[in-house]
């Protein structure tokens, strides 16, 4: 502790990195299970879980185990050969999913990307219906499809031919596909969108439509995968049977890993018509072998929506008991929502202050994506926190 301590940290990394990020006045040094170490040793129940990447907690000892047994035999094997560790992954993942292929890539945005090409090629089209509030990724094409100006404006023009539409509006959704359509892309909750849930008739009816006019269904879960919202896929709460559905964040346990699944109506994919080097590297797909395998064998999904039950039940009349402060709570399972009056960075900063840490999903909605293995006393922990801040900021100091 003594040599951490001796270094700036934060002057360090403040200096030399690009300057993309607005950062917390913080240094996270350790993390184990749902708790988060700074520099100076102080403990932090984490509710920010990698941003959704910590569902099995951190460092899980199954996923660390895994990891270290790969380092030491094979990092990286592109997909110019036939690897034992991705046949093993593609099995495994394609089973979990129903969807018979993947295409394994290094992040969210990625995977976003491959199944935006792949709906494209497949079905030889060229728009792309989006939501409104719905975030897909920051590169070019993911962005295109995210609907926030601020994140699109600065690099403006960007890929043609993508329309937002309003998000659970079926009706505006079928004025807007039409023969030209390649996809639909959509969450099942929106998250960097304010923690905002679909409605299951809204959903089943965008599958309809896209079958009817020969469109492909995408259900982005990057962030609601492996078990957030209560099961392991959050379309399976409606029987939805995605075409094409990008996962990321939490797939391999907190290593950079991702995935487009793809279904029977996509066809046939040639070579050459996407790649990377490093998807489906052995180190990830070791990882995302023991990450699921803990997913499964310690339930999580369930264990996510007994957790989001009691946080919903304990947190739930918010809007009524602070009305001048909260205007509604939402979520489904873990990724839980709190929608302020008032801008959600005091809140945030006087949480940290009480050894919580938690998310924007906007400028007034307060986000917990707490891992999945987090015990319930700790949530209560984080109840009382929220309340404590909530009484001592009031309706003035949030606005």
């Amino acid at each position: 502790m003594t040599e951490r301590l001796s270094v700036d940290y934060m002057a360090l990394e403040a200096a030399h990195s690009s300057g993309v990020y607005a950062k917390r006045a913080l240094t996270i040094v350790r993390g184990e299970g749902a708790y988060l170490w700074d520099a100076e040793g102080n403990r932090y129940i984490d509710c920010v879980g990698g941003q959704g990447a910590a569902n099995v907690g951190h460092c899980h000892p199954k996923v660390v185990a895994a990891i270290q047994a790969q380092a030491g035999v094979l990092l990286s094997c592109p997909e110019l050969f036939y690897n034992d560790q991705r046949a093993l992954l593609l099995q495994k993942l394609t089973r979990l999913a129903a969807m018979p292929r993947a295409f394994l890539c290094n992040s969210g945005a990625e995977a976003v990307e491959a199944a935006l090409k792949f709906a494209k090629f497949a079905t030889k089209r060229t728009e792309v219906v989006a939501t409104m509030r719905g975030f897909h990724g920051r590169t070019m094409g993911a962005l295109s499809a995210t609907w926030e100006p601020k994140y699109r404006e600065p690099f403006a023009p960007l890929v043609p031919n993508y329309q937002h539409v309003p998000f659970n509006d079926l009706a505006a959704a079928e004025a807007a596909i039409t023969e030209q359509t390649a996809a639909v892309l959509v969450e099942v909750v929106q998250g960097e969108g304010g923690v905002r849930p679909a409605d299951g008739d809204y959903l089943r009816g965008l599958q309809a439509l896209c079958r009817e006019r020969g469109a492909l269904f995408i259900v982005d879960e990057v962030q609601t995968g492996f078990g957030r919202t209560g099961r392991m896929f959050a379309h399976q709460h409606y029987a939805l049977a995605p075409d094409l559905m990008p996962v990321a964040k939490s797939i391999a346990g907190g290593v950079p890993f991702g995935a487009c699944l793809i279904g029977e109506r996509v066809g046939a994919l040639q070579p050459a018509i996407h790649g990377t080097t490093f998807g489906g590297n052995p180190l990830g797909c070791a990882a995302a072998l023991a990450a699921i395998d803990v997913l499964i064998e310690e339930d999580l999904s369930a264990r996510a929506a007994a957790l989001g039950d009691f946080l919903m039940a304990r947190l739930g009349d918010l809007p009524r008991r602070f009305r001048a402060q909260v205007r509604e709570v939402r979520g489904l399972g873990l990724l839980f929502g709190i929608e302020l009056r008032g801008k959600v960075a005091p809140v945030l900063k006087a949480l940290q202050a009480r050894g919580v840490l938690a998310l924007p999903a906007g400028l007034n909605v307060l986000r917990l994506l707490p891992p999945l293995v987090i015990a319930q006393a700790d949530l209560e922990q984080v109840a009382r926190a929220i309340e404590s801040v909530l009484e001592e900021l009031g309706a003035a100091a949030i606005e």
